[in-house]
């Protein structure tokens, strides 16, 4: 778990750097907000990068299961430093810190935990699929009532999955095989899946928290 944090660490904080940079750039983050030929291929390269990760780590080295990672985490800043257009730096800041605190109780919570939490992360993984639902019914309804009960259900079902994930991810450990590249894809294969919950958790937080500009 500490090869998994680390991983999930560096992944973060490649994310942050590449949105501070891109949000620094005024030019470049207007052709992202106004082009939406770009936006969306974006958006679809993220996508691509996360499905074909899987496959690709199976096949490939530890090397090039790390290369494409850390691509999807620099794609995200890319998209992400839009965030920063629409809130406020100090309400991003403190809503991070809040998403920070809620996936490290969450996660402590799942590795110390004697209770199996695979009903937990079915019933979590139902509340995400009924969350993709909502917000694809929503970009036509517009509706800020919908946008607010998803966010709020988002929370709920982001930090229970944090939980899901740690525990699962200690549980598929396989020991023996330490310093192996195996051992390297299993780590950065657990770093994605906590990643991908702590920024999901940190966009409902940020939907229900932050100052809009």
């Amino acid at each position: 778990m500490g090869r998994v944090c680390a991983w999930m660490s560096g992944g973060l904080a490649l994310t942050g750097v590449v949105a501070l940079w891109v949000a620094s750039q005024p030019a470049l983050v207007m052709a992202i907000a106004t082009n939406r030929l770009l936006f969306y291929g974006l958006l679809l390269a993220e996508l691509a990068a996360v499905f074909a990760f899987a496959p690709i780590a199976r096949r490939a080295s530890a090397t090039v299961a790390a290369g494409v990672f850390l691509f999807y985490a620099a794609l995200n800043g890319v998209t992400f430093s839009l965030i920063f257009l629409i809130y406020t730096t100090g309400s991003i800041a403190s809503t991070f810190f809040v998403a920070g605190g809620t996936f490290a109780a969450m996660s402590v919570y799942g590795l110390v935990t004697r209770r199996d939490l695979s009903g937990m992360g079915r019933f979590m993984m139902m509340g995400l699929f009924g969350l993709i639902i909502a917000g694809v019914v929503n970009i036509f309804l517009r509706s800020d009532v919908v946008s607010w009960v998803s966010a709020c259900v988002g929370v709920l079902v982001f930090s229970g999955l944090t939980a899901y994930h740690a525990q699962k991810i200690q549980a598929m450990n396989v020991l023996g095989n330490e310093g192996t590249d195996e051992d390297r894809k299993e780590a950065i294969s657990g770093a994605l899946v906590l990643y991908l919950d702590f920024i999901n958790l940190f966009l409902s937080l940020l939907r229900l928290l932050g100052r809009r500009r």
